[in-house]
């Protein structure tokens, strides 16, 4: 059985431009920290990464940070800080500050004090994007990154969280960027590389993916890539919503990235949706892939204001470049004959 994957938001695939760029730092021996010759030359790996992530992110003149993820970046810039945020933050988020920020009926972050908050600027479950006000303390790029034309230097933003595996880079590695001069005690103390905000040897490898992702990235952007995926996904969403009509298509009135969609039908798990559409070669999610093995209603919703029936009931499906109009009927297809059976067996 050939398969389907929609869950990009969870993990893109690596794009070729990573894997050649990862296959060719391999065989670069140095230590970026060693001032011969060989250590020089994986040094001027990462510093091209580093100016590549810089530039796709609209972050020139600011300081790129690189950690092993989004979470670790999440880490580094909230610990020890007075932050707040609403409810609706990705876990690596949630678990550094105080939820008191309130939501609008699209789910739009009333912001009351930007110096002090933590804001997703594109959610990774229902797709919905903030509008960010000035001098906001820390803004979660991961879902936005890549897929919306967004620069750090617009955001007057403290600082930004990245990673790798968003864009089509690989896992494990990600970025933390900060206004020049911005202060932060390092969590990871040692020999002060990274300019002494995060120890370590440096992963050479996936910053080389990273930066070359990035890059690749910001010329699909360019050229209208998303565009052509926001078509497919409201192909999607047209299609489903003709014939299934207790369906509820979350954030559908407010501006959502171009690939994402997240829909609950009350009643029928969000769980046993993705396990029976897993099981007839599609792969997608029940929210946020650092959240939703966990069988429960998704956070994110009824922070929102939906009911347990509507919140424990959704998936969310994310498309990318690689999809096809034949991958998305096809997926509609096949849910909407499992959605008729479940809606009988309900009857």
């Amino acid at each position: 059985m050939s398969r389907v994957y929609l869950d990009w938001n969870a993990t893109a695939p690596l794009r070729p431009e990573a894997r050649s760029a990862m296959i060719a730092a391999m065989d670069v021996v140095g230590n970026p920290s060693s001032v011969h010759a060989e250590g020089r030359a994986a040094k001027a790996l990462v510093e091209t990464a580093r100016a590549q992530v810089a530039a796709a992110f609209g972050a020139d003149g600011a300081d790129v940070v690189f950690v092993s993820g989004a979470t670790e970046a999440a880490a580094l810039a909230c610990a020890g800080r007075d932050l707040v945020g609403a409810d609706i933050e990705h876990d690596a988020v949630a678990s550094w500050i105080e939820p008191s920020l309130s939501l609008t009926e699209s789910g739009q972050v009333e912001v009351t004090e930007p110096g002090r908050s933590v804001v997703q600027l594109a959610n990774s479950e229902t797709g919905v994007i903030q509008d960010l006000p000035k001098g906001i303390a820390v803004v979660d790029a991961t879902q936005a990154f890549g897929k919306l034309p967004v620069a750090f230097n617009w955001m007057d933003a403290e600082m930004a969280l990245i990673s790798a595996h968003k864009l089509g880079g690989p896992k494990g590695i990600g970025a933390l960027v900060l206004k020049r001069g911005t202060d932060i005690a390092a969590q990871i103390k040692g020999g002060g590389q990274e300019m002494g905000r995060r120890s370590g040897t440096e992963n050479v490898i996936g910053i080389a993916g990273f930066g070359a992702a990035a890059e690749a990235a910001a010329r699909d952007l360019e050229a209208g890539v998303w565009s052509e995926v926001e078509k497919l996904r409201n192909i999607l969403e047209k299609t489903i919503e003709a014939a299934a009509d207790t369906t509820i298509f979350v954030g559908k009135g407010a501006a959502r990235l171009p690939n994402t969609s997240c829909f609950a039908t009350p009643g029928w798990k969000g769980e046993t949706q993705v396990m029976q559409m897993d099981l007839s070669g599609y792969a997608v999610s029940a929210g946020s892939a650092c959240s939703s093995g966990k069988v429960r209603a998704s956070r994110v919703l009824r922070a929102m204001g939906y009911d347990d029936a509507v919140a424990s009931s959704a998936i969310r499906v994310s498309l990318g470049p690689q999809t096809t109009e034949d991958d998305v009927l096809g997926f509609a297809k096949t849910w909407l004959g499992k959605y008729e059976r479940h809606r009988a067996r309900a009857a």
